[in-house]
Order: structure tokens, then sequence, then C-alpha cells
């Protein structure tokens, strides 16, 4: 099905729902991984896939931190201290226990994206944040973590031999806010892979570079 067929003329928002669904398919889906899987790449990435997850939910955080000050910076990150634990590691503000194994890895995946969902339900909607691709909205930032939730769980599912294909008119709504000129008469999920350069589509050879649009639309 193609994205024009799912989202119609008028495509509906992203919501704070929307990404409170791709982070509880996320769970459970890496709740099926065995536990010594982890240790071992995910997908294309050079991270191991304990390091993705922290990566993971190191993104839903800084998403959540940088909508909370009550005049959130228009000119660069609220500055955490990102950090590598081993080079060529993901910088990262968060960071899980180890000795709490993957069900607790899971705990701050969860946990993470609860703070983001809870920004974006009660931050008002014209309020504007810092970016590297371009200052967003609530919305925008919803987009944002629902795209680095459902292509970090397909690189952690190939990684972690497990089978991922999260629902149509999710890809589909955060095709249309996040990445405008993909194709329209593809399958979302596979041209949401496409546009964050994990996957060929026909006619469209794999994009070595990319980058979204996270500006409000008007």
């Amino acid at each position: 099905m193609s994205r024009s067929a799912e989202t119609g003329p008028f495509p509906s928002p992203v919501t704070a729902d929307d990404l409170d669904l791709a982070v509880q398919l996320a769970v459970g889906v890496l709740r099926r991984a065995p536990s010594e899987a982890w240790d071992g790449n995910a997908g294309s990435l050079e991270w191991d896939c304990w390091e993705t997850v922290e990566h993971l939910s190191d993104d839903l955080f800084a998403y959540a931190a940088q909508l909370g000050p009550r005049t959130p910076p228009l000119d660069g990150e609220v500055p955490f201290v990102w950090e590598r634990r081993r080079p060529g590691g993901p910088a990262n503000a968060v960071h899980a226990d180890r000795a709490a194994g993957p069900a607790g890895l899971l705990q701050v995946l969860e946990a993470c994206g609860a703070l983001l969902v809870a920004m974006v339900r009660t931050t008002p909607p014209g309020t504007h944040a810092h970016h590297a691709f371009g200052i967003s909205d609530p919305e925008g930032f919803a987009a944002m973590g629902i795209v680095e939730t459902l292509v970090h769980t397909h690189d952690l599912a190939e990684g972690l031999g497990l089978s991922w294909s999260p629902p149509a008119d999710l890809c589909a709504r955060v095709l249309t806010r996040l990445f405008p000129h993909a194709p329209g008469s593809t399958d979302p999920w596979p041209t949401l892979l496409w546009a964050t350069g994990r996957a060929e589509l026909p006619g469209h050879p794999r994009l070595t570079t990319w980058r979204w649009d996270g500006t409000p639309r008007a």
C-alpha cells in the first residue's frame, strides 16, 4: 500500500500516542531477544545491540530535554555531557547499568520514551526548539523519536535475529512530516528504510547520505 493511499489528501498529524505506540512495539519485540545476542552488531551499524539501545534511549531523552526549558534554546542543544564509553561508540548522556541485564536496558528505553511522550503531550504546539536538522516543534520531535525508534529497532532486529515490521500508517505519517520529498507511491515501511539510508527502492538506489526536514509545517 502506498503512502498516499495510507494518508489521503489530508494526512493526520503525528501525535504522542503514535510515539508511545512505536516505543511499546519496539520494546515488545526486543524483549524476545536471546540474552546472549546483545553483544553482536546491530545490523549495518558499528555499534553492538546494547550500545544501539542506549543510543536510541539517549535520542528520546535528548528530544524530551530539548523541549523542557520554559524557553527552549534555538541555537544549540541543552548542554548535557555526551560521552563515549569506547572509541567509535555512541556519544550518550544516557547509559544503562550492565548489571541490570537486557531487562534493565529495555526499562531505560521505555523510560526515555515515556519522557518524550510526556513532553510532546504537555508542550504547547507552537513551541520551537533546536535540532541539527532544523528548528522543530513538539510534533516534529515526536516524529523524530518515532523514526529513531522504528529504524534502530530495524537495526537491532537484524542483529538479534528478530522479525520487525511496524504499522504502515505510522510510517506514512512520519514520512509525510519529516521526508516530504520521499516517493509517495511505494509502501511506507520500505520507503522509510530507503529515506534513512537502509534499503533500496525500485528506481531509487540506496542513499549514502540522508537527513530529514524537522521544520514546522504551516
